[in-house]
């Protein structure tokens, strides 16, 4: 065992795998060449038309330990990655790896085929009741827990091979062209998908509004797609769409986006060229309101808005206050409409929006990014995989990506939860590093970094609640009490992988 530079201990190895415990956020370099995918070569009149998917994963040559994707701009609409691991087990395959980019409460369904060693190992971040049951002991399934830039990272540079991807696409034609603005499924931004279609061994686009060709627009292009399959349908477009994108009206919500706001007004960065990303979350998006209305009193013409993108950045976008919206996945219908009609609503890959080893990451380009967290501690670590009872329930997505990018990396949180302080000496697991988080905004008090001395004085100037982190602490578990520790087993069920494929921390089985 060792221990990482945050004092986390990491074994050596896992699985067989040789573990890069973490050290920084800035020093690791990538060590090898881009990966590659097998060239092919097709005769006029060959038809990529498959009648099943089942026909699909055949022609794939699928072998016990192999590797399959999907992508999750579907979310908890999303049919296609249950009906291939139903296949998968129909097939006799065994010892199979999902390396989506993210396992949502909707594959639940596939809890089953993990107890039947269908599906031995998840390279991805996982939401919901798979992630607890693994860490309450009760499921064997391995999980290495990779942020949107870092999943991209590891498809980019070989380290997670896809022997076959399946690509959801709301709108195909024969020969695999493909987009997410048109058909009953559609989900907008393909973003998620781009470094799949260009990385995996075999690619296959399923698709539920087969069209003729050419379909258009184009998202990801015929040129790397091996196969088509039209299914009866990719998904419920009901649950298709995040259902966290309305401004909170929750007092304290409300006071948090304005501090948060005008922490952003007082570092000088709300100025012509203002670039922003916020969640989809209620208080992340009423932060989004306050600044609009400040970038309105001050005429100031931002540059873009990037992430997930919602209705509400749309809406700033048609205003004129920002010039481009970089969307890696569109969280609601708005989004989807305006990425369909709107040239400067631009479509982008997970690789080009975050990861560490691309020459243009956009994270790198973001002035304030708004995140969320289940816990953070005194020395400004935060935690969004695990919550306070330890249970591994929710991915990493962007958080540590854009962290690490945006000149000032703002998290927003209550003061507490359901009795429990947000600030903790310790978190109960690392995912982002305090490294790279400046300033901690909850609706008792402002929480800023030492680096940060000008940005300190200038909110008190302005006779805002700034407190010491530790203070803050001792004043929130004065109210709360503080919190008995998780107890936790030896055994490692989840690696928490930072964005540049070192190791964070680890998750260990709940002892209950």
């Amino acid at each position: 065992m060792a221990r990482n530079s945050l004092g986390r201990e990491i074994p050596d190895q896992w699985r067989g795998r040789i573990l890069d415990p973490y050290m920084d956020p800035w020093s690791k370099k990538p060590e090898v060449l881009r990966a590659t995918r097998p060239l092919v070569r097709r005769h006029p009149g060959d038809s990529k038309l498959l009648p099943s998917l089942r026909a699909a994963l055949e022609k794939c040559e699928l072998r016990d330990g192999m590797n399959i994707s999907t992508h999750h701009h579907l979310r908890n609409g999303d049919l296609l990655l249950n009906l291939l691991v139903k296949e998968l087990d129909a097939m006799g395959l065994k010892d199979m790896g999902i390396a989506a980019s993210s396992v949502h409460a909707v594959h639940a369904e596939i809890i089953p085929y993990i107890r039947k060693g269908v599906i031995t190992r998840i390279e991805t971040g996982v939401n919901g009741l798979i992630g607890e049951l693994v860490s309450k002991g009760e499921l064997k399934c391995d999980i290495i827990v990779r942020s949107h830039g870092g999943r991209a990272r590891s498809l980019v540079t070989g380290e997670v091979e896809v022997d076959a991807a399946f690509i959801a696409a709301p709108c195909c034609d024969l020969t695999g062209n493909m987009n997410g603005v048109l058909g009953p499924s559609a989900c907008g931004s393909l973003g998620y998908a781009y470094t799949d279609a260009r990385y995996a061994k075999k690619v296959i686009a399923v698709t539920d509004n087969l069209v003729p060709f050419p379909a258009a627009p184009i998202s990801i292009s015929q040129s790397d797609v091996d196969y088509v399959v039209q299914i009866e349908s990719l998904g419920d477009p009901k649950k298709i769409v995040s259902t966290t994108t309305r401004i909170t009206r929750d007092p304290a919500g409300l006071l948090i986006a304005k501090y948060a706001s005008e922490v952003i007004e007082a570092s000088g960065l709300l100025k012509d060229g203002f670039s922003f990303q916020t969640g989809s979350g209620g208080t992340s998006l009423a932060v989004a309101d306050n600044v609009r209305r400040k970038m309105s009193e001050g005429k100031i013409k931002g540059s873009f808005g990037c992430g997930g993108i919602t209705g509400y950045f749309v809406d700033m976008l048609e205003a004129g206050f920002f010039e481009t919206l970089f969307d890696v996945q569109c969280f609601d219908l708005r989004a989807v409409e305006s990425i369909r009609k709107n040239a400067g609503h631009r479509e982008i890959s997970a690789d080009l929006y975050a990861s560490p080893f691309n020459r243009g990451c956009v994270a790198n380009m973001l002035d304030a990014v708004i995140l969320g967290a289940t816990e953070v501690d005194v020395n400004f670590n935060v935690n969004v995989n695990t919550e306070s009872s330890g249970y591994l329930l929710h991915n990493t997505g962007g958080h540590c990506d854009v962290a690490a990018g945006a000149k000032l990396a703002i998290v927003v949180a209550p003061s507490m939860r359901g009795r429990l302080p947000i600030v903790r000496d310790s978190v109960t697991t690392v995912t982002t590093p305090g490294e790279t988080v400046d300033v901690i905004v909850t609706e008792r008090g402002i929480c800023v970094a030492d680096k940060h001395e000008d940005l300190k004085k200038e909110l008190r100037r302005r006779n805002l609640p700034v407190k010491d982190i530790h203070q803050f602490h001792e004043e929130i578990t004065r109210i709360t009490g503080k919190p008995r520790p998780v107890e936790f087993e030896d055994d490692i069920v989840a690696l928490i992988e930072y964005r540049d494929g070192s190791i964070i921390d680890v998750v260990r089985r709940v002892k209950e």
